[in-house]
C-alpha cells in the first residue's frame, strides 16, 4: 500500500494550493481517503474526507469554506484544493486512507496508512 502527496511549497498570503495524493495498493471502493494538517504546537487536524464507494465528501469546520476535495475516475489519485490561504495555513499536509468501516473519517486513529506529508508554507 502506497499513499503520497505531492504539491507543497511556498503561497503567498491569499493564494491557493492544490495537492494530489497518488495512492496505489488497496481497492479504492472500500476506503476513506482523507487530508489532513499538522501545524507546530497544534493537533493533528482533519480537512477533508473522500469515500471511494460513492464520493460522499466531509469538510473540517475550520476549512470547509474554502477547501474542496476531489477525485480522479478510477480514484488512483486525490486532490486538495484550498484558498484564501493565511499564514496560520503553514503546515505538513498528509493523505491517508482508512476502511469505509471506521466509526468517522474525521477520526485520525482510525487512519492505518499515511504519506510522508508535504509542507506548505504560507508567507510573503
Amino acid at each position: 500500500v502506497q499513499v503520497a502527496e505531492s504539491g507543497g511549497g511556498f503561497v503567498q498570503p491569499g493564494g491557493s494550493l492544490k495537492l494530489s495524493c497518488a495512492n496505489s495498493g488497496f481497492n479504492f471502493d472500500i476506503v476513506w481517503l482523507s487530508w489532513y494538517r499538522l501545524a507546530p504546537g497544534r493537533e493533528r487536524e482533519v480537512l477533508s474526507c473522500i469515500s471511494g464507494i460513492d464520493s460522499t465528501t466531509f469538510e473540517g469546520d475550520s476549512v470547509k469554506d474554502r477547501v474542496r476535495i476531489s477525485r480522479d475516475g478510477a480514484g488512483n489519485t486525490i486532490f486538495l484544493e484550498m484558498d484564501s490561504l493565511t499564514p496560520d495555513d503553514t503546515a505538513v499536509y498528509y493523505c491517508a486512507a482508512a476502511p469505509l468501516t471506521v466509526r468517522h473519517c474525521s477520526l485520525y486513529q482510525e487512519y492505518q496508512y499515511w504519506g510522508q506529508g508535504t509542507q506548505v508554507t504560507v508567507s510573503s
